[in-house]
């Protein structure tokens, strides 16, 4: 199996094409973008950014910062041409899955789905899963928040993610979240670590005691 059929990207597709934007209809993300969000959500701002989804461009504005994409996030989406906030309902879940998607499959389910996500473990965020019917069973992840694409998984990737957890020993215990630095693998070496001071000191035991004799 290949790293592209691994990582469930059999039917995936680049989604990041250059918009053609109209800058001259653009809203500047001025105070009143900013005050109008913190009117009616009471939230701060950390950072406003342009993006486009689905050739539409919108302020990304962001609420809650995460080091990486993947923790939690907390995202408004505001439409740079009229300033209307826009949600990522699952009619637009689905425009944004299929864009990303080039097999021959159609959308059969949709579902919002939290934490933990069982093919995405480490991601934080609430997503949008869009189920397509084709014979890998093609499963693609939107953010509800900010509509990244989080990912696409499917039967292949669900089968070689089943040996990285029996690797990694990723059983979902003791804080397991995908990664190999959780709980049981603590456990596991501080556990041996236990034995091998344990073992020094028996052996050291056993040299004071003459036990060890050169012949």
């Amino acid at each position: 199996m290949d790293h592209n059929k691994a990582r469930g990207n059999e039917y995936r597709i680049n989604t990041e094409k250059t918009a053609v934007i109209d800058t001259t209809r653009l809203l500047e993300p001025s105070a009143y973008l900013i005050k109008n969000e913190l009117k009616q959500h009471s939230r701060p701002v950390n950072s406003i950014k342009l993006i486009t989804l689905l050739s539409q461009p919108y302020y990304l504005l962001n609420h809650s910062q995460g080091l990486y994409p993947h923790f939690y996030n907390a995202h408004s989406l505001i439409n740079a041409y009229t300033g209307e906030q826009q949600s990522i309902n699952e009619e637009m879940a689905n425009h944004l899955a299929s864009s990303s998607y080039n097999g021959s499959g159609a959308v059969k389910s949709t579902a919002k789905v939290s934490p933990p996500i069982t093919d995405f473990p480490k991601e934080q965020n609430s997503v949008w899963q869009v189920n397509f019917a084709d014979e890998l069973n093609t499963s693609v992840y939107i953010d509800v928040s900010s509509g990244r694409l989080v990912g696409h998984s499917n039967d292949d990737k669900r089968f070689a993610d089943f040996f990285f957890m029996l690797h990694f020993m990723d059983y979902g215990l003791m804080g397991a979240d995908g990664g190999f630095n959780h709980g049981l693998i603590i456990f596991f070496a501080l556990l041996t670590l236990l034995f091998c001071i344990t073992g020094l000191i028996w052996t050291w035991e056993l040299l004071m005691k003459g036990r060890y004799k050169v012949r």
